[in-house]
């Protein structure tokens, strides 16, 4: 069953990058002054999404995998459950990003509200990981 403990892996990774982003990265982008903040949110937020999206894949790819190796419904269920970090990042995480990102350069003061709320939007990120990482356990 090497493809659920590789979903399990990836689940765990997407889970541990968010919740560093969450505990570690964002108190320290908050720490910045207000235009220090939004230029280290920029290419952050870039990069930040490709590696959660590319993750939350992957581990959506190996539990597909081991549901139809296996037929166990824990598998589909954790796939779902991982997978759903796509929607919840366009419909609630992308349009926050697109105000910090259409913000004008002379306003960052409202930047640091928007990346606030930015952050407690991306505390959904770990919890998917972490409830999806647990139906993977689960399921091994």
């Amino acid at each position: 069953m090497l493809s659920g403990l590789l979903a399990l892996a990836f689940s765990a990774a997407f889970c541990g990058a968010a919740l560093y982003l969450n505990m570690v990265e964002q108190p320290a982008r908050l720490a910045l002054d207000d235009r220090a903040l939004l230029s280290e949110w920029r290419p952050s937020d870039r990069r930040g999404f490709a590696l959660l999206a590319t993750l939350a894949l992957l581990a959506t790819i190996f539990a597909l995998a081991s549901y139809f190796e296996s037929n166990d419904l824990r598998w589909l269920i954790g796939a779902l459950i991982q997978i759903a970090s796509w929607p919840y990042t366009y419909f609630a995480i992308v349009p926050v990003t697109n105000r910090i990102l259409m913000l004008p350069g002379t306003d960052v003061a409202a930047a640091r509200e928007l990346v606030r709320s930015w952050g407690l939007l991306e505390i959904g990120q770990t919890g998917i990981g972490v409830v999806a990482s647990i139906v993977f356990v689960w399921a091994l």
